[in-house]
């Protein structure tokens, strides 16, 4: 038996198929292209990915899995067709509501973030567009739709910025008195079996009938659970477009005024933030192959003093909540070594800095930290960090998003 995971991340989306004994058999990767239509852009994606894996491996697969970027959200008529364009992970319009919305709901609660699901949607009510809304899904949730074709389903990883208690596995009777006039999606355990694939699809693709398609995930849980950290103390960052940070703890920590959040993962808590500090901003200032050399020259043996807060534009998360927040990307020196080693260096302090404050505010004592994501095979970067947490940093077992979101598969479905 083969399990598809299927990672739309912000850059791309990757697929990799596992066998039972967790080996990956496939992957392949689509990159976005036409983001000015996200909605036609993801579908692209997806079926673009489906028709590239193998026939012979095709008629393996028992589950399928998809993950998406956190707080990526539309709204879909009663057919489940979108509306209106998608708010992405880190649009911040909602911070519009966010007075209003601090009323209602619990102190601190990570709804209270300009970039949260439910903030976004509390804005989404002004469109135009609104009255034609009837769900609210988020980006996995839909993806999944379109391969099992029940409408409004979700799983309590990407349900977490709606509102939904995670704890209690409900929604809270505060998140109910806002009397929201779409359906919120029914909340299911990350990788359970929602529908066999629609018939249609099998068919075209060559699939199996008795193929499952499961409840799906956010992106970072994903990279955790590929990176093979399972003890309390363990973290996992991502160094991908933005800078993700999940430290495994017993401790569930909520805390709106510095972007960080828990999910639940079994009997244990996921803490962390997302900082929109990363790749995104080094792939803006240099390219690829510069980015491979110059890393090669810094001299690692001298410090570097330039002070950063690497942005692409005005807006952080964590460890800093302010939507405001402007880059800082000044005195900019003429050797452009330089100038990366000072970007790399803020960003590693940025990283350093949240794991500090899940620590000051309860949670584990940080013991290793994986690596996933494209900068994980920055070696450089990696000393850098290492000098900055101060504890030892590893490549994740896997980096792969939907090599997470494959293991999910197999854990639910394994026959």
């Amino acid at each position: 038996m083969n399990y598809l995971g299927i990672d739309f991340g912000t850059s791309g989306a990757r697929a990799i198929v596992i066998n039972d004994q967790a080996e990956i058999v496939f992957q392949i990767r689509y990159p976005w292209e036409n983001t000015k239509n996200w909605i036609d852009c993801w579908q692209k994606g997806l079926w673009s990915l489906l028709g590239g894996i193998s026939q012979e491996l095709r008629g393996k697969i028992g589950a399928i899995v998809i993950n998406g970027t956190s707080s990526t959200i539309l709204l879909t008529d009663a057919n489940g067709q979108p509306i209106d364009d998608p708010l992405l992970y880190n649009d911040s319009r909602g911070s519009s509501v966010i007075q209003d919305l601090s009323k209602i709901a619990p102190p601190q609660h990570t709804v209270l973030s300009a970039t949260s699901s439910l903030a976004k949607l509390l804005w989404m009510q002004k469109l135009p567009t609104f009255s034609q809304a009837r769900y609210l899904l988020h980006q996995a949730d839909w993806l999944s739709f379109l391969l099992h074709g029940q409408l409004g389903i979700s799983d309590y990883h990407n349900a977490l910025k709606l509102g939904y208690d995670v704890e209690n596995l409900e929604y809270p009777k505060w998140l109910e008195k806002l009397q929201i006039p779409v359906n919120l999606p029914q909340v299911l355990i990350p990788g359970t079996p929602i529908q066999e694939i629609k018939p249609e699809i099998a068919v075209k693709y060559g699939l199996r009938r008795d193929c499952w398609v499961c409840a799906g995930t956010t992106d970072s849980i994903a990279a955790f659970l590929a990176s093979g950290a399972k003890l309390p103390g363990e973290a996992v960052t991502s160094l991908g477009s933005t800078l993700v940070l999940k430290l495994l703890s017993h401790t569930r920590i909520e805390n709106s005024q510095y972007g960080i959040y828990s999910h639940r993962l079994g009997d244990l808590w996921l803490t962390g933030g997302a900082s929109n500090t990363g790749g995104a901003v080094l792939n803006n200032l240099f390219s690829h192959q510069e980015l491979v050399e110059l890393s090669q020259k810094i001299d690692l043996s001298k410090d570097n003093q330039l002070d950063y807060y690497p942005l692409l534009k005005p807006g952080e998360r964590f460890p800093i909540n302010d939507p405001l927040l402007s880059p800082k990307l000044e005195p900019r020196p003429d050797d452009n070594k330089e100038f990366l080693y000072g970007l790399l260096a803020s960003m590693s302090r940025i990283e350093a800095r949240g794991y500090e404050l899940l620590q000051e505010l309860g949670a584990d004592k940080l013991t290793h930290v994986y690596t996933a994501g494209g900068g994980a095979g920055n070696y450089t970067w990696t000393a850098i960090r290492r000098k900055c947490l101060r504890v030892p940093v590893i490549s994740s077992n896997q980096t792969e998003a939907a090599y997470g979101s494959a293991l999910l598969g197999m854990r639910n479905v394994k026959r």
